[in-house]
This record gives C-alpha cells, structure tokens and sequence, in this order.
C-alpha cells in the first residue's frame, strides 16, 4: 500500500494568498493603497513611517495598522502624531497573514485612507514567509544590523519592493559596507529599489518618498 503524502503548507499558502488578492480588491475598490513595512525590532520602523508620514500628510489621507504580539505603544504614537490608527494583537503570531488583514479591514474603516502602513511584527523570518495582501512590501534594515542580512534572511529581500537602510547617521560607529550590501540584496531581487536614509535626520528620505508617490499614483492608474 502506498503512503499518501498531502503537502499542508501548499493548501494553507495558497488559501492565504487567495484572501490577500481579495484584501487588494477591496483596498482597490475604496481607493486605499496598502504598504506592508517589515524589519528587525529597533530597526527604525516607527521613526520611519512617522517622518515619511510627516512629508504625506499634506497629499494624502494617511492611516497605520500596527501589529504586535503584545502592547499598543506604537499606536498609541500614532494617535499622538494626529494619524489615523488601529492596534492589531497577533495572538502569540510572529507576523500578520492575509486573513488577519481581512478582519482588522472589517474593524477599521479604509474608504476615507489614501495610504495605509501597516506596521508588521518585528523580525525578519514569518513577516516575509506569507502575502498580507499589501501593494507593496518594504524592509528597513538598520545600519548597526550590518550588511550580511541578506544573506542570512535572503526571503525577506526577495519579497520585498524596496529596502531602506537606515540610521546612515550612525556610519561612523559601525563597519557596513554600502556595496556589498546593494549588490546582495540585487542577487537576490534585481528589481528591489535601495535607498540610504536616516529617520533621525531625514537625510535621503525625499528619493524615497518620491518612490512610493510614484507607486501609489500607479496603483490609482491602474
């Protein structure tokens, strides 16, 4: 008798993925385009995503959906910066999938958003691992982290859009090699647009907020 091998994880990714195609559809539909932010914990992502936000605002109507495993702090920031904003607890989960994206939609209201963050869980493993049914996925990757994530977290650059490096304020302090960098995240995604930045400073954060008005406007288009 022969054994029977059934493949879970295919049946679980592909019922994920078929809600994160719907999450898109009816971001789409209410005009919201989606930015799934991913990094290591104390990489930056809240510093980030309140400048980028900052150099928004203006242009857009801006909302953030924070995930974490425990607390509200990164929403409660929000909330203090006058923007939009909802806290998503995981339950014990390491990131957020489609299907949580799709209940917390039913819970927060995205017809009057331009652009929604979300804020995904901190690290660079099960973030990367599943469609959360983002438009685009973006990795900031701290300096002091150093160059060789890429290497050692290669799904997370592969999936990702965009990498931003940052905390480049922060050079002097710690060996990273600028290129070796670049040319590792481009092995694994040639198409993945990288850009420097400082959240402290703002130094190169007009190249990068002049590439996200570009995707959000092709979104529109499209």
């Amino acid at each position: 008798m022969a054994v029977k091998v059934i493949d879970v994880n295919v049946g679980i990714f592909d019922e994920n993925n078929r809600i994160a195609d719907e999450v898109r559809a009816a971001n789409k539909a209410k005009g919201t385009f989606m930015v799934n932010i991913m990094a290591s914990p104390g990489a930056g992502k809240t510093t980030t995503l309140l400048r980028t936000i900052d150099m928004l605002r203006d242009d857009y109507r801006i909302g953030v959906m924070e995930a974490d495993i425990e607390a509200q702090v990164d929403a409660e920031k929000m909330l203090d910066a006058g923007v939009k904003s909802i806290q998503v607890h995981t339950g014990g989960e390491c990131a957020m999938d489609a299907s949580m994206v799709q209940q917390t939609l039913t819970e927060f209201d995205t017809s009057d958003i331009d652009i929604l963050f979300m804020e995904n869980v901190g690290n660079l493993v099960c973030t990367a691992e599943q469609d959360t049914g983002a438009n685009v996925n973006v990795e900031i990757l701290s300096i002091p982290e150093g160059d060789d994530k890429p290497l050692k977290y290669p799904l997370m650059f592969t999936v990702c859009q965009c990498v931003l490096i940052n905390k480049i304020d922060t050079r002097q302090w710690f060996a990273f090699d600028d290129d070796a960098v670049v040319d590792r995240i481009h092995k694994l995604n040639p198409k993945a647009e990288v850009f420097f930045v400082s959240s402290k400073t703002g130094e190169g954060f007009d190249q990068w907020v002049d590439w996200l008005r570009k995707q959000a406007a092709g979104n529109a288009e499209g």
